[in-house]
């Protein structure tokens, strides 16, 4: 994956003024269970501590954020429903 594929964020741990900056990159992946459309799809991001989500047709949007752990459940919880 190129660098230009990822999305690049500044750290909220950042200054606000052009000096001390750290940018943070996620790599989105789109769910196997997404149409394959521009409907309905969801894709997450995976760091070390936190599951990321979002809607795809939103990539600016609202995204959720949830631990590994809490992640986890709710796979094992969709897979058995």
């Amino acid at each position: 994956m190129s660098a230009t594929e990822l999305n690049w964020f500044k750290s909220s741990y950042s200054s606000s003024g052009s000096g001390d900056c750290v940018e943070v990159a996620l790599s989105w992946r789109k769910s196997s269970h997404s149409s394959g459309g521009s409907g309905d799809c969801v894709e997450m991001a995976a760091c070390p501590g936190t599951i990321h989500l979002r809607d795809s047709k939103m990539a600016r949007g609202p995204q959720l954020a949830v631990s590994p752990r809490t992640w986890a459940s709710f796979v094992t919880y969709a897979a058995n429903s």
